[in-house]
């Protein structure tokens, strides 16, 4: 047998007899692996996710149900990769630094980078980059997948993002992202694309838990119950018209509490879910056959939900000075109000 420990070499096993699960035939033969060098001690629950990712075969073919009853005379073949690095690595992604010193640095985050390694994600997100680019300084408050980060955007949602380069920066700014500018200095805007003709301006306010019907989505439930969540908005402008109403409206949300999917599940509570919200707004999309052909083609070239993060204030956790930021829609959601507009 070829060795497979911390190597993506494979190991070959013979079926001496039939009838058994692959998953308990392989687990057996690791069994004793403490007082085998030529054999990796593996679980049957490693050996189980291994032949679901498809790292095992029999007699050349892939196999990838754990319990495939094994004949006699097959040869099976394990391979084991090599382990992925337990702390994410630094990579060369560009950033959009709107500004940066010592102490922080304030991204413009374009829309598809998440923020921090998750599940799917181990690689390729802003963590990456901003290892790359800080390397030690980074705070390590936030733990080792996402150091630095004092708060985040969706991955689907573009715009400003501050990042903590030291500890004593990290907890300030935490402290006031805490108190979500009730009564500090921390100010957020979000720009939003929303369904029908909204209110001149309104306040949301309301429980938000984990939905109970899928786990992946966020859920107005009332007060009490999960978390408190309050959004102010107020109406930017009304677009495209049809029968006298608006289809669309632009609003500025400002966020009192920062909420998993605050403002998609708000706005989708109120009725006016986001453009190309996928997860709460899929209900709307017969409403984008009443748009004129420019903007309907704009908005099925979107690929993401309509929402930006426009503006960010706060006190600096250091020098104490006041800092505002601002970024402009970006490229894809100027051309969604430009075709929404006529233009």
């Amino acid at each position: 047998m070829n060795s497979i420990a911390n190597s993506s070499e494979e190991t070959f096993f013979e079926v001496a007899e039939a009838g058994e699960r692959i998953d308990r035939f392989l687990a057996r033969q690791c069994q004793g692996a403490d007082n085998r060098p030529d054999l990796q001690p593996l679980s049957r629950t490693r050996i189980k996710a291994l032949i679901e990712a498809g790292h095992a075969t029999i007699d050349g073919r892939v196999v990838l149900d754990a319990g495939h009853i094994l004949k006699q005379g097959q040869r099976i073949a394990l391979r084991v990769p090599e382990p992925e690095p337990a702390e994410p690595q630094g990579e060369d992604i560009p950033l959009a630094i709107v500004y940066e010193d010592d102490d922080l640095l304030v991204i413009d985050k374009p829309v598809g980078l998440v923020v921090h390694p998750a599940a799917g994600h181990e690689s390729g997100t802003l963590v990456n980059a901003l290892l790359a680019h800080c390397g030690d300084s980074l705070s390590g408050v936030g733990g080792v997948k996402r150091p630095g980060i004092v708060h985040r955007l969706d991955k689907d949602t573009s715009g400003l993002l501050v990042v903590a380069k030291n500890d004593r920066a990290h907890q300030g700014l935490a402290a006031q992202f805490a108190d979500h500018g009730r009564t500090g200095p921390l100010e957020r805007a979000y720009l939003a694309f929303v369904w029908g003709a909204a209110r001149p301006y309104g306040t949301i306010e309301t429980g938000i838990d984990r939905s109970t019907r899928n786990r992946e989505k966020m859920a107005v439930v009332a007060l009490g119950r999960g978390r408190e969540a309050i959004t102010h908005y107020s109406l930017v402008e009304a677009l495209g018209s049809h029968g006298g109403q608006s289809l669309v409206s632009l609003v500025e949300c400002r966020l009192e509490t920062g909420r998993t999917h605050q403002i998609r599940v708000h706005m989708a509570h109120l009725g006016h879910p986001l453009l190309g919200d996928a997860v709460y707004g899929s209900g709307f999309k017969t409403k984008a056959a009443l748009l004129p052909e420019a903007p309907r083609a704009v908005l099925a070239g979107l690929g993401r939900q309509a929402l930006h993060a426009r503006l960010l204030g706060f006190e600096h956790p250091v020098s104490g000075r006041h800092l505002v930021f601002e970024s402009p829609l970006p490229a894809d959601l100027t051309a969604l109000a430009e075709a929404l507009r006529g233009g």
